[in-house]
């Protein structure tokens, strides 16, 4: 309410805010505009908190979070999150969630209500396709989900427990699971690639997913409110949304939504740059790879670069098994800088960003990466963790580069 900003909104618990940023076209000086809207609007946000007496952590998962904290005491007085919570434990006919994850550590509890998913905090990347091109950049998103999520992890720690490097997957997958098979869960990865268009995944929302907010509005059927609301309730990893430019006209974007937030500003547009990269090298031969790599093939990988990060090892292209950081290193990155380059994106942010991301890989240091070595160091104090994370990231230097 301070900031009195259009891009920063409230999110599921009062304890989270949602910051958003313009629409750039994708070539010269893009990235670097995105990196300056949101270098200043977290920088307004930050001055704003100051005067409220508290700190931002742009982080996967705050350290220091307790269960106790989840609750609905601390959920944002907005209907829509209050119904949310309604729908899900009706579905779950009063069942409690459980919270059941095995990584370095094992954390397996019993929770009332949906505000587990206030934990995960994400870097959602957008990217506006033309329609008859969206179901090849849709599966190219599902195919690079996994080396995504293994050079961005940002999410070891919950609850004082070493899980999995990005512990924000199986939180969120769980933290709104209604119960069922892997064709309705609310949040997932998918269980197919799209076979002709992009259209097959609304389909799928209508035939698989009961409507978990029902809200009649009266408005024009052209504006496809009913199934944007739908849709807004399907969680999938990689997410067609339908959109409208300023003309009134419809699109389709991609939303890729592995990414956990932080830890820096820099970090931040690095991986959008990766993602951008990555998906407009691989698309165009999207049909062919497929092939290359079963869906089954690609959505293991997926949770595998989620549990183990860096060290993962993958099943790539005709069942090559490759470890993800030299993967990136001699195969994906130069892929997404000569994509860079071919969309008209200016050298030197492609230098700049893609040198971030290969500055993670020759040091073996993402977002979780660090957090478990400070915590190697000066053992398994959160408060300790999370006030020395904060220092370092309003530095404004890339996590590859944070002292231990």
């Amino acid at each position: 309410a301070r900031l009195d900003s259009p891009l920063v909104v409230p999110e599921l618990a009062t304890f989270n805010v949602e910051l958003n940023g313009s629409p750039q076209a994708l070539h010269g000086d893009a990235l670097s505009r995105l990196a300056g809207e949101l270098a200043a609007t977290w920088g307004r946000c930050k001055r704003v908190a100051t005067g409220l007496d508290a700190r931002l952590a742009m982080i996967g998962i705050l350290p220091t979070v307790s269960l106790e904290d989840l609750g609905l005491h601390n959920m944002s007085p907005m209907k829509r999150y209050e119904a949310l919570n309604e729908q899900v434990l009706r579905l779950r006919r009063g069942r409690p969630l459980e919270l059941d994850i095995q990584g370095h550590d094992h954390l397996h509890r019993e929770h009332r209500d949906v505000m587990l998913e206030s934990a995960t905090t994400s870097f959602q990347i957008h990217l506006q396709v033309n329609a008859r091109d969206a179901a090849r950049f849709f599966n190219a998103a599902k195919i690079l989900s996994a080396p995504m999520v293994a050079v961005t992890a940002n999410s070891p720690f919950l609850c004082g427990q070493d899980l999995w490097a990005e512990t924000r997957i199986p939180l969120f997958e769980q933290s709104v699971s209604v119960g069922g098979t892997a064709y309705n869960n609310r949040v997932s990865f998918g269980v197919r690639y799209v076979e002709a268009s992009i259209m097959e995944a609304f389909t799928a929302n209508l035939e698989r997913y009961p409507v978990l907010l029902p809200n009649v509005m009266d408005e024009p059927p052209e504006t496809l409110s009913h199934l944007r609301l739908h849709n807004g309730t399907i969680w999938r990893w990689n997410r067609p949304l339908i959109g409208f430019d300023h003309d009134g006209n419809p699109h389709v974007r991609i939303e890729h939504r592995v990414v956990p937030a932080g830890p820096s500003v820099l970090d931040s547009i690095a991986n959008a740059a990766l993602f951008y990269g990555l998906v407009h090298a691989l698309a165009p031969e999207a049909d062919a790879l497929v092939e290359r790599l079963p869906f089954q093939t690609a959505k293991d990988n997926f949770y595998r670069a989620a549990r183990e990060g860096l060290d993962a090892e993958l099943e790539w292209l005709d069942g090559r098994r490759l470890g993800v950081s030299g993967l990136l290193t001699d195969s994906l990155v130069p892929a997404a800088e000569q994509a860079l380059r071919r969309l008209g994106v200016d050298e030197a942010d492609i230098r700049t960003y893609l040198g971030v991301i290969r500055g993670r890989l020759e040091r073996g240091r993402n977002g979780a990466a660090w957090q478990r070595a400070y915590v190697a160091r000066h053992g398994r104090d959160m408060p300790g963790l999370t006030a020395a994370y904060l220092e370092r990231q309003e530095s404004g230097a890339p996590v590859h580069e944070w002292p231990v």
